[in-house]
């Protein structure tokens, strides 16, 4: 019975998205919320200046709508009450940027300084909330392979505040291909899904598989050429989701495999800019990394398909060391 609302939860987050979306996309044309590009980006990504963006804003209403209609009883539930305000939480801080960018027809939307600070606070609230809120939330974490629990005390707190922070900056990162950052989530939550019916702590399942089919029924819009881009909204969402999923189904440190392609694509421009700081030259032709390869001649689809076979392998070894 659990299993069979838990592929509910995922069938109706497909729907509502799939049937929200082209509804959603006159709307945001017509308020001229459209993309604004880099200027130092690529000269390709110009043409893309003008489609809508902050789709986000569906994927992650339809999620939370099919969460509580599969399951009502979880609107008491505090795992399921702190998965939703960090996914939508970090949510509404990408809506603040993507609405002051296509405001200002500028990319520059929240400073970096404001961004982070708001990421954080929304960081250390979840920590005492969870602390305080959830039964059994511990200090604990677990080592894959070995299978050794240790508990970290009070480094724990710092730990989830950088999955945190990390995590929602490097599937930012990630969303500047069509369809990529949709795929790499997909895949990245998945192992989660898993690790959720493992434990039979249902309510991680839930939740990834409705955000899962949301993600599903935007990449109808949002794959090459894309319809409609995800936004801040969308990403940082998605960041804050990856995270707080880890936390509970107590993977954390396999997060960090799951979302290998997300660690490369931040690890590429923190290496780039350290090095031309330092040097005055680039490691990369562009960071992050995906820009990389479309100036080696790549054409997009290729980088995007790519990355997601990278992200795929990513999840499937995460998953064998979280079984293991």
């Amino acid at each position: 019975m659990e299993f069979m609302k838990i592929f509910f939860s995922f069938i109706l987050g497909f729907i509502i998205t799939f049937i929200a979306m082209p509804r959603f996309i006159p709307f945001l044309t017509k308020l001229k919320f459209g993309q604004v590009e880099r200027e130092e980006g690529p000269e390709s990504h110009k043409i893309k200046g003008g489609t809508p963006t902050m789709g986000g804003i569906v994927f992650i209403a339809a999620s939370v709508i099919a969460v509580y209609l599969t399951f009502p009883s979880y609107i008491l539930d505090p795992t399921v009450g702190l998965i939703t305000l960090m996914f939508v939480g970090y949510g509404l801080i990408g809506f603040i940027d993507d609405y002051l960018i296509v405001v200002k027809k500028t990319n520059l939307g929240l400073s970096a300084a404001k961004k982070y600070l708001m990421q954080s606070i929304l960081a250390v609230l979840f920590y005492v909330l969870a602390l305080n809120f959830v039964p059994g939330f511990s200090t604990v974490i677990t080592i894959p392979v070995i299978r050794t629990s240790v508990d970290i005390g009070f480094l724990y707190p710092v730990l989830v505040y950088f999955m945190f922070t990390a995590t929602s900056n490097g599937v930012n990162l990630s969303d500047g291909l069509d369809g990529l950052a949709t795929g790499l989530s997909m895949v990245a939550i998945a192992p989660f899904v898993i690790f959720g019916l493992m434990s039979k702590t249902y309510a991680i399942s839930v939740y990834g598989m409705a955000v899962i089919g949301a993600l599903l029924g935007f990449m109808m819009y949002n794959y090459h050429p894309a319809k409609i881009f995800m936004g801040d909204s969308g990403s940082l969402s998605l960041g804050g989701l990856l995270a707080v999923l880890a936390i509970f189904a107590k993977q954390e440190l396999l997060l960090l495999l799951v979302g290998g392609v997300f660690v490369v694509e931040t690890l590429s421009v923190i290496i780039q800019v350290t090095s031309f700081k330092l040097t005055g030259k680039r490691v990369f032709k562009m960071a992050p990394l995906h820009h990389h390869f479309e100036l080696l001649g790549w054409a997009e689809q290729q980088v995007v398909i790519s990355f997601w076979l990278g992200g795929f392998i990513c999840g499937m070894v995460g998953i064998v060391l979280g079984v293991l």
